[in-house]
């Protein structure tokens, strides 16, 4: 699978399934119920949010992101892809494609939090132009571990 392949487009209700077990599958997601993406699905609900799905024309869904919005800013709530089509781009595209919906909603700021041990994930967002603006002490339990805050602008 390509990145280049992978079309990027709002998340559905029969994508729920399929991002449950990409979630599960990551000892680094959060495992939220499917409530929780229903919610995010919800045009209604507030705060607003904006939840995306990669999925590739032969295999499905690979990767997701759920970004909550609070005007001016947005956070990052969470971005996953499966282990199997990882360090292929899909997470790029999903950060990109979010970023130019923020843009439309006049979100100029989006921040996120990441395990202080997630490394790979931490390099993803440096070189996405997120710059590190704090730290959380002991935010995550299931290990106790900080959360790094990163925050970069739109647009």
């Amino acid at each position: 699978m390509s990145a280049a392949g992978v079309l990027i487009r709002p998340m559905r209700c029969d994508d729920i399934p399929r991002v449950l077990e990409i979630a599960d599958g990551l000892s680094e997601a959060p495992h939220w119920p499917p409530e929780t993406y229903m919610k995010a699905l919800d045009s209604a609900a507030l705060p607003a949010r904006i939840a995306l799905v990669a999925e590739d024309p032969e295999s499905g869904v690979a990767g997701f992101l759920v970004t909550v919005m609070v005007p001016p800013q947005a956070e990052l709530e969470t971005i996953a892809v499966s282990k199997q089509v990882r360090r292929q781009g899909i997470a790029a595209r999903l950060l990109a494609e979010v970023l130019r919906n923020l843009k439309e909603h006049q979100i100029t700021e989006v921040t996120l939090e990441v395990r202080e041990s997630n490394y790979p994930a931490q390099a993803f967002y440096r070189s996405s132009g997120f710059a590190q603006t704090g730290r959380r002490s002991g935010y995550y339990s299931d290990p106790k571990e900080d959360a790094i805050l990163l925050q970069r602008s739109v647009g």
